[in-house]
């Protein structure tokens, strides 16, 4: 029997797996999260007793009341062309940001602190309608943003969307369509792999519409109500909130109960990114937010003091 050849083919791809495997444990660095270290023992161990986001998703529902809502989409509508979706994604860019841990996720058993903050909102390709395709659209947030900005920004998304053109996300589809079972599969699984392991090139990620802060799906643009969606195991997405329909409800004023337009988001998210206390938060700011939208959000009137960036408490870093 002959000595192994340390230089032999075969033994020098050996040693690279190896190095690439080990090289692969200790790698933290991602180019969409920062990698926190200082983290409660408790909640680090989560992360391997429930190591999918659907075995630690918490289901949460909120009721808003929706008067002033109304009356302010009303106005806002002919000067800035917005509903209700684009509403509630300012609110919800507003809380993230003001709650930074909501802004966290977890991948190969550790969390991270997201890079850009993003949210990514679901839209009918075309108008109401049989064949209506829906798309959605991931839009960056702006810390400088008024309202009247943001809204500009997603009109444009969404005029994209619908003029027809093939998308990034088109043109992914498109290919995996073309390939054959097995290989699709084999595809999904290095691609996951390479993720866990933080090799996957930022490329095949950063227009991805599930590698965001938190996606976004407005049921009321159909006349429906919001169901508790769950959590994509695909991309970094840590929240999910369904907006449902304005709608005529009971609600308690001053001891009476009255009949009050409400309006009903339902939550999902992963609590191994939070102990609660931001998500509480986050919550009660996006339903302070939209119960008095001409406060919070503003950009009706000439005044320049109604048309400053809505995220106005981010914390100071």
């Amino acid at each position: 029997m002959t000595d192994c050849n340390l230089f032999s083919p075969m033994c020098i791809a050996l040693m690279v797996i190896v190095i690439v495997v080990v090289a692969a444990h200790f790698k933290t660095s991602r180019a969409d999260g920062i990698f926190v270290r200082k983290v409660h023992p408790y909640r680090r161990l989560m992360w391997f007793i429930m190591p999918t986001r659907n075995e630690c998703v918490v289901y949460f529902e909120d009721k808003i009341r929706a008067e002033k809502l109304v009356a302010y989409l009303a106005a806002a509508k002919e000067k800035m062309g917005c509903d209700v979706t684009h509403a509630y994604v300012a609110a919800l860019n507003v809380a993230i940001a003001e709650n930074p841990t909501m802004d966290q996720f977890v991948i190969g058993r550790r969390i991270y602190k997201r890079r850009e903050r993003s949210i990514t909102f679901s839209m009918k390709r075309q108008r109401m309608g049989k064949g209506a395709k829906l798309a959605v659209v991931r839009m960056a947030m702006k810390n400088e943003d008024t309202f009247a900005q943001l809204a500009e920004r997603m009109n444009a998304s969404i005029g994209h969307e619908r003029s027809g053109k093939k998308t990034h996300a088109d043109k992914e589809y498109q290919l995996f369509d073309l390939l054959p079972r097995s290989a699709l599969r084999a595809f999904v699984w290095l691609f996951r792999a390479l993720d866990y392991v933080n090799l996957l090139p930022h490329a095949f990620t950063k227009e991805d519409a599930l590698y965001t802060s938190a996606v976004v799906a407005n049921l009321g643009s159909l006349g429906m109500n919001p169901g508790f969606h769950h959590l994509y195991e695909w991309g970094t997405s840590s929240v999910f909130a369904m907006v449902g329909k304005i709608q005529a409800e009971p609600v308690v004023e001053d001891g009476e109960i009255v009949v009050g337009q409400v309006l009903t988001v339902r939550y999902s998210y992963d609590e191994r990114i939070d102990d609660g206390l931001g998500t509480k938060a986050a919550i009660l700011r996006v339903n302070e937010i939209l119960s008095d939208p001409e406060t919070h959000l503003g950009c009706l009137g000439p005044d320049p003091a109604t048309h400053q960036p809505m995220a106005s408490r981010i914390p100071v870093a």
